[in-house]
Parts: C-alpha cells; sequence; structure tokens
C-alpha cells in the first residue's frame, strides 16, 4: 500500500526534494481531492449529455369539436 502511496503521488506530480518532502502527502491529499472533484463534475456532465443525446421530440395535438 505504500508503494501505490507514492507512486499515486509522484503521478499527481509530487517532487523529490529534501525542501519540499515534508509537504509531499499533504499535496497529494489536496491534488487528490481536486482530481476526484473533476472526475466527479464531468462524470455529471456526461450523463446530461447523454440522457438528452437524441430526444423524442411529443407534438400534442389539439382536438376541436
Amino acid at each position: 500500500m505504500i508503494k501505490l502511496w507514492e507512486i499515486w503521488k509522484y503521478a499527481l506530480g509530487s517532487f523529490s526534494d529534501t525542501k519540499t518532502a515534508k509537504y509531499d502527502n499533504a499535496i497529494c491529499i489536496i491534488r487528490s481531492v481536486i482530481f476526484i472533484s473533476y472526475l466527479v463534475t464531468n462524470c455529471f456532465i456526461t450523463a446530461g449529455v447523454i440522457r438528452h443525446w437524441n430526444p423524442h421530440n411529443h407534438v400534442q395535438s389539439m382536438r376541436t369539436r
């Protein structure tokens, strides 16, 4: 699990220098939250586009007597 966390940190752009090493985990958490919020937002946008892709046009006819 630790190895997976290290890979995720570097995939999100963490640096391996000594100056910011103590902040790497916090930066990774913040970037993960931003990534997840973008992912959820894009899923809702995509779902809305798919839902309204080709709507049927319902024409209501009025009957006159």
